[in-house]
């Protein structure tokens, strides 16, 4: 009976060094997703207000008034397919819209936000588009 001296297999230190390097990789991979994630809600915000504002100069376009938003609109669970007196207006899901001031004959003032996001955005027809910091897991309103 012939016996190998050679055993195939991996030793415990081999394994416990593969662990130890996915361990590494994933402390460095979890904080980096929750980063992208934070971009994605953001940018899904920023995105759909100027879908709103592209809709509102549709609107003064045609009628030569800015359309009035009365409430909030969009929903953190749903995506919102249309929006009242804004034909082609949409919003995504987790983005919520509301007027912060109410349209003159020379401007509207929209802000609007990701439900997930961490920021407000602000688009006014005289100033574009601006940012400030919010805070996550409440609507554009400060609501929950």
């Amino acid at each position: 009976m012939n016996v190998s001296t050679q055993e195939k297999g991996f030793t415990l230190i081999e394994l416990m060094i593969v662990v130890a390097i996915i361990g590494i990789l994933a402390a460095i991979a979890i904080p980096q997703f929750s980063s992208y994630r934070e971009k994605a809600f953001n940018s899904a915000a920023e995105a759909d207000l100027r879908n709103v504002m592209s809709a509102e100069e549709a609107a003064y376009a045609d009628t030569q008034a800015y359309a009035a938003i009365a409430t909030m609109v969009g929903s953190k669970s749903a995506a919102t397919s249309s929006i009242s007196g804004l034909p082609g207006a949409k919003l995504s899901k987790g983005v919520t819209v509301k007027e912060a001031s109410a349209p003159t004959a020379t401007d509207y003032n929209i802000d609007a936000k990701h439900y997930n996001g961490t920021k407000k955005y602000n688009g006014q027809a005289s100033a574009g588009i601006t940012s400030v910091s919010a805070t996550a897991g409440t609507n554009v309103d400060g609501s929950n």
